[in-house]
């Protein structure tokens, strides 16, 4: 019992020195860890972060014609290429849920959606977006969903006119890691457009990175942004934010049709 009693004196004194509630195995230093961005100059959402330069978008709000040997992903009638991310709790749907009228589908509450098909390869993706005419809430709160491609960071959605907000989460940012290099939105109920160039990663022939340029309303906002993976395809979703997000003329041309 001595032996024993000798034994448990240093991890008593050790406990008896901590704060009340600390466990013993986390009484080093335990200062939360400041996330940074890529660059390593800023924290992530950082507000003390400069602003990206307002410009004149160079986008009509005209739907642009898919061109050929473009795969349609949403040609105005229906949603059967997509689907839920996650099935619907009561029923185990998972068909997509989102409203289609007049030539565009809107975010319905209770989940994202996704394509049912991969997009593989590289490629150009283009959707056309608009956030809500009436205007509720401001930064994160307004006007928000994103955009998805698999194995890329999301491509921000938001009202940015005229809405501050952290700037690597404002419309055609990388969230979280890199704001547009301009503010190039339009009005609140205009349409908009992204178009994305994506180029997967390569070990053969000159390797690279996989990256990624965005245009957003006609106005390059990131061109050949790099990123870690080695995916050669991902499926495209949508993000459901509880705004009522209009989405229209979803369309990605591979890289091998473009080359025809």
């Amino acid at each position: 019992m001595k032996h024993l009693v000798h034994s448990l004196k240093p991890a008593f004194i050790f406990c008896a020195l901590l704060p009340l509630g600390v466990p013993a195995g986390f009484a080093q230093d335990a200062k939360p860890q400041v996330r940074l961005t890529p660059d390593g100059k800023w924290p992530v959402h950082s507000l003390e972060r400069p602003r990206p330069e307002v410009v004149d978008p160079h986008y009509d709000g005209q739907p642009v014609k898919a061109p050929a040997g473009a795969v349609v992903l949403f040609d105005g009638s229906d949603l059967s290429r997509w689907r839920r991310q996650k099935p619907d709790p009561e029923t185990g749907s998972v068909d997509a849920h989102w409203k289609v009228e007049n030539g565009y589908f809107e975010v319905r509450p209770k989940g994202g959606i996704e394509t049912r098909e991969t997009l593989r390869g590289d490629g150009h993706l283009h959707i056309e977006w608009a956030t809500p005419a009436d205007v509720k809430g401001k930064g994160q709160g307004r006007g928000n969903s994103g955009v998805f491609v698999g194995g890329y960071p999301e491509v921000q959605v938001l009202d940015s006119w005229q809405n501050d907000t952290y700037p690597d989460g404002q419309a055609s940012a990388f969230y979280g890691q890199y704001p547009p290099r301009v503010n190039a939105s339009r009005k609140p109920g205009e349409w908009q457009v992204y178009d994305l160039v994506i180029e997967r990663a390569r070990q053969e022939g000159a390797p690279r990175k996989q990256r990624m340029s965005v245009w957003h309303n006609g106005v390059l906002v990131h061109e050949n942004v790099e990123f870690d993976g080695n995916l050669k395809e991902g499926l495209l979703g949508l993000q459901d934010h509880g705004n009522p997000m209009r989405f229209r003329n979803v369309w990605f041309l591979p890289a091998a049709a473009a080359a025809k």
